[in-house]
């Protein structure tokens, strides 16, 4: 079972990618069939441009997650490269998270009309808020960092109370055998 690991993440990522056009392909069918035969009336050119402008990025990323996810395999069926994990945290996961909004902007434009699109904002306003707390953290984390006033008031500062009474005895003893 040379490669097992490998394996198990190429079928992954191909019947993730899979779902991931079917998907993309039915809400897309949802939109132009919805638009052009049930609410006619309603369909404009401006329609057809914020569809267009507005499910680009998901486009993208979906073209992006295909090209690093897809598997590799050389002519005679041997795994070559199993594709990055779909699963992964961080860009990975936003990009997942802009394609499921995307999604749910374009089904619920088709059904409501293009008042929908508005719903869209919360991409921008969610990729700020998540800078701001990606930040943040680091910046707590950074905190610790920086050197005291030379006291030794930075350290205590950062010692539990167990720790500042261990210290005032005399600090940890250590004992040998």
């Amino acid at each position: 079972m040379a490669q097992k690991a490998a394996k198990q993440q190429a079928a992954r990522n191909t019947a993730i990618l899979k779902r991931t056009h079917l998907i993309s392909l039915a809400i897309s069918a949802l939109f132009i069939l919805l638009r052009l035969l049930v609410f006619r009336a309603s369909c404009t050119r401006a329609t057809y441009l914020l569809y267009g402008l507005l499910s680009t990025p998901a486009f993208i990323i979906e073209f992006w997650l295909e090209r690093i996810g897809r598997p590799v395999t050389t002519s005679n069926g041997e795994l070559k490269r199993s594709g990055e994990d779909l699963e992964a945290k961080g860009l990975t996961e936003y990009m997942w998270d802009v394609l499921y909004w995307t999604w749910a902007c374009t089904t619920t434009a088709a059904i409501f009309g293009d008042k929908a699109w508005w719903g869209y904002i919360a991409v921008p306003l969610y990729s700020v808020w998540l800078a701001w707390t990606t930040f943040g953290g680091m910046r707590r984390g950074m905190a610790g960092m920086a050197g005291g006033n030379g006291d030794g008031d930075a350290v205590n500062g950062s010692m539990s109370n167990r720790q500042k009474k261990q210290d005032k005895r005399g600090g940890q003893k250590m004992q040998y055998r």
